[in-house]
């Protein structure tokens, strides 16, 4: 973490033993001094007022400026030379109520954390926003930097005249300060966390709008404008605050909400309160999207707003609490598009998007359980993964089937208006949950909680000559190294097939606990066609199907009437395949039969994402060629018939460029991007135009100019991020070389040129021409993560890893390097992670070679 204090929670907690901080008063100065934007840095003065129980004691403040000017504290200034960036600045002598002034000059930053300075190409305008979690407000202000010493906050601001500026709370007034500049002075904030305080400013576009008594505004650069589908946005918010309102029972604590979409931003979004930031690249969209994209936009929306009630107004006291902030805001977003927008479905969605990365990330050797102590910063900053949101959510679906909806939310309720403005912990939450409910819950939490890795559920059935059960048992599995078996509250549904369509006959719900549970209602019943544990996706655990219902569903599995079954047993088979209990090529014979008929058009993005990583990762080389003409074929078939300018035709047509390998198919794709041979209705418009110039460039017929043409006729900022990308995909081992000394250069390349040449450097297409550059990873990794900031840290060591280099050659160089001493933590496991996912394609490859 250069640049930061990596702060210990030993150290936060005897800080939060000493202080009380009463207020922070910040002023910015964004300007150089001439009515223009600041380039460099920008002088930020920090006014904090505190209280110490232990007069005479001695603590510090985070400040990770280029350089301070002065600190005084209680009037009496201090010794700047005891300060660093990394290790803060010392407060020796404390009284019982203080004062402390610090100021100094902070550097904007590239790489998302901090103060974000981002130049729009369209018109060279300067964008700035703010993104402090973990803790990165430190970067901007002198900071208290943990999330239990909250504290009230007033923001001043000075800045350009033209732009516009945005924090938690409202303008209480503005006043001009020199030529072209203005001080814009914000009302004082209720408590708060540092980490959810933020600044936005520049020529932002905005668009405002009210809703039962709340200001609501939402902003974008000026330059996208006209993209900016404001009222979309602002329907999906008014629908998540009347859901969340009624369900939660106490109102949104703030006068105003507003929502930025900003550029080069590190994730999906994040929950300041009052002032959330989203992630542009990802859902301002500049060209068609599918029913897809927009789920995944409005789940985005409704995760930060849960996240104002949830982390936001009552926040956890330190960060082994992450994971109950995520899980609960994720499970929310989810129960609240299902109940309260037109995307019913969510709940399927979630098992095949959300609930897929959480069962991938437990079983990798890095698996941890989903309470965890976080010792430090940096043990935080990886543990924003598939375990913290999508276990956690599970685990959070599961605590509500247990103990019913009713009392959850009465639980949930007694929880927000005891802890409001303040910090709590899991065990507070249980303990109203256990309140509400009557049901002891501490041992159903260590289980869940308290313990790494996934069961996997299993059906063992036995029948009659007239096809009725003499019995049913559902067995529980866990690997040797993690041998919990848990309590599952499961739905069990018997699925008839009548015609063409599967028919729920029956479902019961049931308690699964230890290595064999009897069902013992089941015992006489008539077979159905389809047997399906976990119906309606209770718990958290991968399934397995009995022979008679696989046997069905190979032909059948687009029958059930809701998408949420039909998930399940895609779930269940993509399981199976990373298991190695299925081979690649069944598994794309699977999707290939069964997926024309699939209605959902979220679960057929997901499923041919899969499809296509089953064959870079777990087919047979020799064989993979015939699966992806199989797909190729799929796509082509399904594009002719789709509906001209739909969704649907959209959705193949991408499945088609994914799949293309051969010079006939990418004669197809260039002639959809000359606009002559193309379907019926194929809007081929900016976003579409780079997917087929990317895939273009990797099978290696799109010349360099090609891609500065395109850049020429798109020059934003996406266009420059896509630009990069197709660079980075040229096929020439001179081009590769040439990427590879950027990104390992001694300057990190700003966020978004990083982020690019990392995703076109590896191609599933140029597997041989990156093979070079799998010794040469480990030789760089550790200087290149000691030099970054963590974000672009971790995106190095994830996207640069030699991922495609399937080979036991590529785990023996993984694991030489793990016997080296002297690499951190956090970036063994990230390295440790990429050697399981060569470890489990060796498997899965020899079993579909075997099967051949």
């Amino acid at each position: 973490m250069a640049g930061v204090h990596n702060l210990t929670q030993v150290e936060a907690a005897e800080r939060s033993r000493l202080l009380e901080v009463t207020g922070y008063d910040i002023a910015l100065d964004l300007t150089d001094g001439n009515g223009n934007p600041g380039s460099e840095t920008f002088r930020s003065t920090t006014t904090v007022s505190f209280d110490c129980t232990e007069p005479g004691a001695e603590t510090f403040i985070e400040a990770a400026a280029v350089r301070l000017t002065s600190a005084t504290l209680n009037g009496r200034p201090l010794d700047l030379s005891t300060w660093s960036a990394e290790k803060g600045l010392p407060l020796p002598g404390l009284a019982e109520k203080n004062v402390l002034v610090v100021e100094g000059y902070f550097a904007y930053s590239a790489s998302g954390q901090g103060l974000q300075r981002s130049v729009d190409p369209v018109d060279s305008e300067i964008y700035l926003y703010s993104q402090f979690e973990t803790a990165d407000a430190q970067r901007v202000y002198a900071a208290f930097d943990q999330p239990d010493l909250k504290s009230a906050f007033t923001w001043h601001a000075t800045a350009p005249d033209h732009w516009k500026v945005v924090s938690n709370m409202p303008v209480a007034s503005e006043e001009p300060a020199g030529t072209g500049a203005r001080t814009v002075h914000f009302t004082t904030s209720p408590r708060m966390s540092t980490y959810i305080t933020a600044i936005c400013a520049g020529p932002y576009h905005e668009v405002r709008d009210s809703h039962d008594g709340i200001e609501l505004g939402v902003f974008c650069r000026a330059s996208m404008a006209r993209y900016l589908d404001a009222d979309d946005l602002f329907l999906i918010t008014k629908q998540g605050f009347d859901f969340f309102h009624e369900q939660f029972g106490v109102r949104y604590p703030l006068p105003k909400y507003d929502q930025l979409w900003v550029p080069d931003f590190n994730a999906g979004a994040m929950e300041n309160f009052g002032c959330v930031t989203h992630a542009e690249a990802h859902y301002i969209f500049r060209s068609q999207v599918t029913d897809y994209e927009y789920e995944q936009r409005a789940n985005t929306i409704l995760h930060e707003l849960a996240h104002m009630w949830f982390g936001d107004l009552v926040t956890m006291r330190w960060w082994n609490d992450l994971w109950l902030n995520e899980s609960f805001a994720e499970w929310a977003s989810h129960w609240c598009n299902t109940h309260a927008t037109r995307f019913t479905d969510a709940w399927s969605t979630f098992l095949s998007i959300r609930k897929s990365w959480g069962y991938r990330q437990d079983q990798l050797s890095s698996t941890h359980p989903v309470y965890c102590e976080m010792p430090d910063l940096e043990a935080v900053e990886v543990n924003f993964d598939g375990i913290t949101y999508a276990k956690g959510a599970s685990v959070i679906k599961q605590l509500v089937a247990y103990v019913g909806l009713d009392p959850f939310v009465t639980g949930l309720r007694a929880y927000f208006t005891k802890h409001a403005w303040g910090n709590a912990t899991f065990d507070d939450l249980l303990t109203e949950l256990e309140t509400a409910s009557g049901r002891e819950l501490r041992k159903f939490a260590a289980q869940w909680l308290e313990t790494a890795q996934v069961n996997t559920l299993r059906p063992v059935v036995e029948l009659d000559d007239q096809e009725r059960y003499t019995s049913v048992t559902v067995l529980q599995e866990a690997p040797a190294d993690y041998p919990t078996l848990r309590t599952h509250r499961i739905g069990i549904g018997l699925y008839d097939l009548q015609g063409d369509q599967l028919v729920r006959r029956e479902r019961l719900e049931v308690d699964v606990a230890g290595e064999r549970t009897e069902i013992t209602a089941l015992a006489g019943v008539k077979a159905p066609d389809v047997l399906l544990l976990n119906d309606d996706d209770l718990t958290y655990a991968k399934l397995r199907l009995d022979e008679r219902s696989l046997g069905v569903l190979v032909n059948h599995i687009a029958g059930f009437d809701s998408a949420l079954p039909r998930a399940l047993c895609w779930a269940a088979a993509w399981d199976m395949l990373r298991d190695a209990e299925l081979a690649a090529r069944d598994y794309v014979q699977l999707v290939v039969s069964g997926l024309p008929a699939e209605s959902d058009i979220n679960l057929t993005t997901a499923t041919l994402r899969q499809a296509a990583s089953a064959l870079v990762s777990f087919a047979d080389p020799a064989w993979a060629p015939e699966g992806w003409a199989m797909l190729a074929k799929l796509a082509q078939t399904q594009l002719a018939a789709a509906e001209p300018g739909s969704g649907w035709q959209l959705t193949w047509a991408r499945a088609y460029i994914t799949a293309a390998r051969t010079p006939e198919q990418a004669a197809v794709l260039s002639g959809w991007l000359g606009g002559g041979d193309k379907p019926e209705g194929l809007v081929v418009d900016t976003e579409l135009r780079w997917s087929l110039l990317q895939a273009l460039a990797a099978i290696g017929v799109a010349p360099e100019s090609e891609i500065d043409d395109e850049l020429a006729a798109d020059k934003t900022a996406s266009g420059e991020r896509e630009a990069a990308i197709a660079r980075a995909l040229l096929p020439t081992p001179e081009n590769k070389a040439r990427v590879w000394a950027e990104l390992t250069g001694p300057q990190t390349p700003p966020n978004w040129l990083n982020r690019s040449l990392l995703q076109g450097f590896q191609s599933t297409r140029q597997v041989e021409l990156t093979a070079p550059y799998a010794e040469k990873f480990f030789a760089v990794v550790g200087e290149v993560w000691a030099r970054s900031d963590s974000e672009p840290a971790q995106e190095f060591a994830t996207l640069a890893y030699p991922t495609f280099q399937i080979s036991e050659e590529t785990v023996a160089l993984t694991d030489a390097w793990l016997a080296q001493d002297g690499h951190p933590a956090s970036l063994r496991r990230l390295v440790a992670e990429g050697r399981d996912g060569i470890l489990r394609a060796l498997k899965a490859r020899a079993k579909d070679s075997a099967s051949s």
